[in-house]
C-alpha cells in the first residue's frame, strides 16, 4: 500500500477530535460525502470479507507449513532422517522480521506477501524429498527465513486497512488461523496417514509435498487478491474509496504523520521501554505458543502414551477450543478497548494447565489440562502484540516497534525446539516446567507494563491540565498528551 493510503494507529482528545471534525465540514465537499456511522461499519463488513480472510488463510497455511513437523515426527520421520531439534529455523526468524518490518511498506505489500508465499511454499515442498538430516536444516534454514517475513508483512496490512480501535479482533484473526491451523494439521496429517507408503513415498513425505503444492496454489491467488491500495482495489466501489480516504486523512491528522518514516521513527521505537517491554513478554510467552503449537501432537503420543492416529486427531478439538476462545476475548477486548484485563484472566488458566501436566494424575486428567493451556497461550500471544501496535504512533513509531518485538518473539522459538526433544520423554518435565515458569514471568510483567502505562497517562493528564502546546513541526509520538493509551 502506498505511504499516503495508510491506516495510522493514534488516539486523540474530545478536543482534538472536535476540531479535526470541525475541520472537514468547512471542506466544500458537501456534508453528504462525510461518512455516516452506518456506511463505515458496511465498509469494515466488507473489509472483513475481502481482507481478513486472506490474511487469515495465509497465517494458517504459514503454521500448517512450520508446525507439520510435529504431525512428521510421529509418523516415521525421525528414524527416516535422524530427526533431532530444528530451533536453527527461529533463529533466521530473527533475522528476517525487523528488517521486513521497515521495508515491507515501500516494496509494496502486493509484490512482498505472493513472492514470500511462494518461496516458502516451495521449500515446504522440497522437504518433502529430503534424504537426511543435513538437508532437513537447509531447508528449516530457508523456511525459517521466508515465513520470517510473512507475520510483520501481514500484521502491517492489517494495521494499513484497521484503525486503531479496530485492530484487536483483526490480529486475532490471524492468532485464530494459527490455532485453526492446529486442528486442521490434525485433519491432514490423520487422512495422509492412510497414503503411508504411496508411490513408495512414506506418509510424512506425502504431508510436505501436498501442503507445499496448497501453499503454491495460494501464493499464485494472492497476486490476485492481495491489493495495492485502497484506491485500486478490486472490491471497494467509489463511495467505499472515499470513506477509505476520509479515514486515512482522519488517522493522518490524529497522528501528526506523513506516512514517511525513516531513523527518527525508528529511534523513537528503540528508545522507548515498551517496545522492549513488550518484546521481552512476547519471548516468553511464544516459548509456551511454539512449544504446545508444534511439539502437542509429540507429547500426546509418547508423553500421554496414544497411538500414532490418536495423537493426530486428539490435537484437533485442543486447537479449536483455543481459537474459540481467543475469538471471544479478542472481540471483547476491542469491544470495551481493554487489552490488560484479558491477559491477565486468562494466563492463570495456563499456569494451572502446566500444574497438572507436572504432577502425577492420569492420562484423561493430563489430557484436559491441554484445554486449559489452549485457553491462555493463543490469547496472551496475540493479546500482547495487539497491546503494543495500539499504542504506538506514528506509523513508523509502530512498524519499528512490531519489529523489535517479532525480532525479540522468536528467541521463544529457539528455546522451545529445546525444551522439548524426543529425548525428553516420557513426561517432558523440562518443557513443562519451562513454560510454566514463562507464563508466570508473562503474568507478573504484564502488572509491571500496565503500571507504567497508568503512571504515563497521568503525567499526560498533568500536562494538559498545566496548558501543554506542542512544539510546532516536532514529531507526533504516542508520548503526546492528546494520545491516549488502551489500557
Amino acid at each position: 500500500m502506498g505511504d499516503h493510503t495508510s491506516i495510522k494507529d493514534a488516539s486523540i482528545s474530545e478536543k482534538k477530535q472536535e476540531q479535526i471534525t470541525n475541520e472537514y465540514l468547512q471542506q466544500d465537499e458537501p456534508p453528504a460525502t462525510i461518512a455516516s456511522k452506518q456506511a463505515e461499519d458496511k465498509l469494515r463488513r466488507k473489509l472483513d470479507r475481502f481482507i481478513a480472510p486472506v490474511m487469515m488463510l495465509l497465517m494458517l497455511i504459514s503454521y500448517l507449513d512450520r508446525g507439520n513437523i510435529g504431525f512428521a515426527a510421529t509418523q516415521g520421520m525421525t528414524q527416516d532422517i535422524k530427526l533431532k531439534a530444528v530451533s536453527v529455523f527461529y533463529i533466521f526468524y530473527i533475522l528476517a522480521e525487523f528488517p521486513t518490518s521497515i521495508l515491507v511498506k515501500r516494496l509494496q505489500f502486493n509484490r512482498v506477501i505472493p513472492v514470500i508465499t511462494f518461496s516458502w511454499g516451495l521449500v515446504c515442498l522440497c522437504t518433502g524429498f529430503v534424504q537426511n538430516f543435513a538437508g532437513l536444516i537447509v531447508c528449516r534454514i530457508l523456511l525459517g527465513f521466508f515465513e520470517g517475513c510473512l507475520f510483520p508483512a501481514m500484521t502491517l496490512f492489517m494495521c494499513n486497512w484497521y484503525t486503531r480501535e479496530e485492530l484487536g479482533i483483526r490480529v486475532a484473526y490471524l492468532f485464530v488461523a494459527s490455532a485453526l491451523s492446529g486442528a486442521f494439521g490434525g485433519l491432514i496429517a490423520w487422512g495422509i496417514l492412510h497414503m503411508d507408503g504411496a508411490a513408495g513415498y512414506p506418509g510424512w513425505r506425502w504431508l510436505y509435498i501436498i501442503e507445499g503444492i496448497i501453499t503454491l496454489v495460494w501464493a499464485v491467488i494472492c497476486i490476485w487478491v492481495v491489493p495495492k491500495n485502497y484506491e485500486t482495489a478490486y472490491f471497494l466501489n467509489s463511495d467505499e474509496k472515499a470513506i477509505m480516504r476520509q479515514r486515512a486523512e482522519r488517522a493522518e491528522a490524529y497522528s501528526g504523520g506523513s506516512g514517511h518514516y525513516g531513523k527518527a521513527e525508528i529511534k523513537e521505537a528503540a528508545k522507548d521501554i515498551k517496545s522492549w517491554f513488550h518484546g521481552t513478554i512476547q519471548i516468553f510467552v511464544v516459548t509456551i505458543l511454539y512449544g504446545f503449537g508444534t511439539f502437542l501432537p509429540i507429547i500426546i503420543r509418547y508423553g500421554f502414551n496414544y497411538s500414532t492416529e490418536q495423537a493426530q486427531y486428539l490435537v484437533i478439538p485442543v486447537n479449536l477450543w483455543g481459537a474459540i476462545v481467543y475469538a471471544i476475548g479478542a472481540y471483547l477486548s476491542d469491544r470495551y478497548q481493554k487489552r490488560f484485563l484479558p491477559l491477565i484472566l486468562m494466563a492463570p488458566f495456563g499456569i494451572v494447565g502446566y500444574v497438572i501436566l507436572l504432577s502425577p494424575v492420569s492420562t484423561g486428567i493430563r489430557y484436559f489440562a491441554t484445554y486449559l493451556i489452549a485457553t491462555s497461550c493463543f490469547l496472551c500471544t496475540g493479546g500482547n502484540i495487539t497491546w503494543l501496535s495500539v499504542n504506538c504512533a506514528p506509523d513508523g513509531k509502530r512498524a519499528a516497534s512490531l519489529g523489535i518485538l517479532l525480532t525479540l518473539t522468536n528467541i521463544g522459538g529457539v528455546v522451545s525446539g529445546q525444551i522439548y526433544q524426543s529425548n525428553a520423554a516420557p513426561g517432558y518435565k523440562l518443557g513443562h516446567g519451562w513454560s510454566l515458569g514463562c507464563l508466570v514471568f508473562a503474568w507478573c510483567a504484564w502488572w509491571v507494563i500496565f503500571a507504567i502505562y497508568k503512571r504515563r497517562e497521568k503525567r499526560k493528564d498533568a500536562k494538559l491540565a498545566a496548558g501543554y502546546t506542542r512544539v510546532e513541526g516536532s514529531m507526533y509520538t504516542d508520548r503526546e498528551p492528546d494520545f491516549r493509551y488502551q489500557i
